[in-house]
């Protein structure tokens, strides 16, 4: 029995996996990062996600609430930033390969990024009309909030999307990309953790310039810090092909059948975040004004906490075992997350909420940690740059788009309403929950598709 639980303890001890019969064998042994490369994937990955957070949900509450925007200003903000970001990443993504670097994209661009970020304290409907004399200040205003929302996005994307993202995959393998996505995937968590106990407060007193120059001044010293921290991967492989061909490579169909997994991946990729985004957007609305949950803190928080735990303790299971092996049991707890949301009704008490968000959530991170990590795995070498653009279409461009209007859909065809500045909303039934489930099913097609492409590259 000693003999035994020594072999099972030690870390070159081969894991035994059975798929249909058939064993595979994969040696458990995880390379290491080191302290300096961990320390600058929690500090960009957190500071990163903490200004995304900002753009993603408090530009919009700035520009209708103390701008005087409206709806449409907001739809145009969202999606101009939207189309930035993708486009940015694209091309910078490409241009880091042609250079051989990610350091200087990274460091300058997040120095910049916080600069811009606080300057939206400056804008303002007085300064507005200081400036530019203009009778409609509200409109030049809001203008102004999405002209520059556009000049943060190609910041923020060339410094995180595009260069920390290729930098991420140059530093890691296959042996510790899954622990190092779940801790990534826990960020967003956190810095929206930090935001809500720490300054959402501010943007409640309308103090919304000292809010961003907060934030900005957080995410601008992130980028010197990086002077000192991030270390470009030594004899990193530069593309020497034609910039502008790299950068439309990714989408030519002689680059997809030469990396068919890479692409079956991007599919199972952009069929869960569409999952994602069919509730997200109103999940605030959804608990206060179905549930009856006024204090959405307290849920919102014990979830986020909690789904990020568990999520941060699976990275060395998914490296273990295998990220495609970990993925088609992620997506189905990940569907019955959604059904167990579903069946949280109106008056329930507040810990079914919080576990059935838990599981929703944590399978969510778990399972976009095993499909990212995935996506690292398959990346040609020499332009990993060029497919953070295309990884931007799969994650951001697409979903964006898709699954709100799934969730609005599903939203409007319900007769439960509430009135609010005199205008009748329809409130977000358990519904969303629902249709989230069914687009998460359909990525075990391509997840299916991927386990057997990648046993059979085993094989050979």
């Amino acid at each position: 029995m000693r003999f035994v639980k020594k072999l099972l303890t030690n870390k070159l001890f081969p894991l035994i996996i059975i798929y249909k019969g058939e064993i595979f064998m994969e040696k458990i042994k995880s390379t290491k990062l080191g302290a300096k490369i961990w320390i600058s994937i929690i500090v960009f990955g957190f500071i990163g996600q903490l200004a995304w957070v900002i753009e993603n949900m408090y530009f919009n509450v700035y520009l209708f609430n103390e701008i005087g925007g409206t709806s449409k200003d907001i739809a145009a903000m969202v999606a101009a930033s939207a189309i930035t970001a993708a486009v940015t990443t694209l091309f910078m993504g490409a241009l880091s390969d042609k250079l051989g670097k990610r350091k200087v994209f990274i460091t300058f661009g997040f120095v910049i990024w916080g600069f811009v970020t606080a300057s939206f304290g400056l804008i303002t409907v007085e300064n507005t009309s200081k400036i530019f004399h203009t009778a409609n200040a509200v409109a030049t205003a809001a203008m102004l909030i999405v002209i520059m929302d556009c000049v943060m996005t190609f910041f923020g994307s060339t410094a995180s999307d595009a260069a920390f993202n290729s930098w991420i995959t140059d530093v890691t393998d296959d042996t510790n990309r899954g622990k190092t996505e779940t801790v990534l995937g826990a960020m967003p968590l956190f810095s929206m953790l930090l935001v809500f106990g720490g300054l959402d407060f501010l943007t409640k007193n309308h103090q919304w310039n000292i809010f961003y120059y907060i934030v900005g001044g957080i995410t601008a010293a992130g980028g010197i810090l990086g002077f000192f921290l991030i270390k470009d991967k030594p004899n990193m492989k530069v593309n020497d092909e034609n910039y502008f061909k790299n950068i439309f490579y990714g989408f030519k169909l002689s680059t997809v059948k030469s990396n068919k997994i890479l692409y079956i991946t991007f599919i199972v990729y952009v069929i869960l975040n569409c999952s994602y985004q069919i509730f997200m957007p109103y999940i605030i609305i959804y608990i206060e004004k179905c549930l009856g949950i006024t204090d959405y803190a307290i849920p919102l928080g014990a979830i986020l906490i909690l789904a990020a735990v568990i999520s941060v303790l699976s990275g060395k299971y998914i490296d273990k075992f295998g990220k495609v092996k970990f993925m088609l049991p992620s997506i189905i707890i990940l569907s019955i997350g959604f059904l167990a949301m579903y069946f949280v009704k109106p008056g329930a008490h507040m810990a079914l909420l919080i576990a059935a968000g838990t599981i929703m959530m944590g399978a969510f991170l778990i399972t976009s940690s095993a499909v990212s990590g995935t996506i690292r795995d398959y990346t040609p070498e020499d332009k990993v740059g060029a497919f953070q653009g295309i990884r931007m279409v799969f994650q951001v461009l697409i979903p964006m788009i898709v699954g709100p209007s799934i969730g609005s859909a599903v939203i409007e065809n319900n007769q439960l309403t509430y009135e609010e500045f005199g205008v009748v909303k329809h409130i977000p039934t358990p519904g969303i929950f629902l249709a989230a489930a069914i687009v998460a099913v359909i990525s075990v097609v391509p997840a299916l598709v991927l386990l057997k492409k990648t046993n059979a590259l085993k094989k050979d």
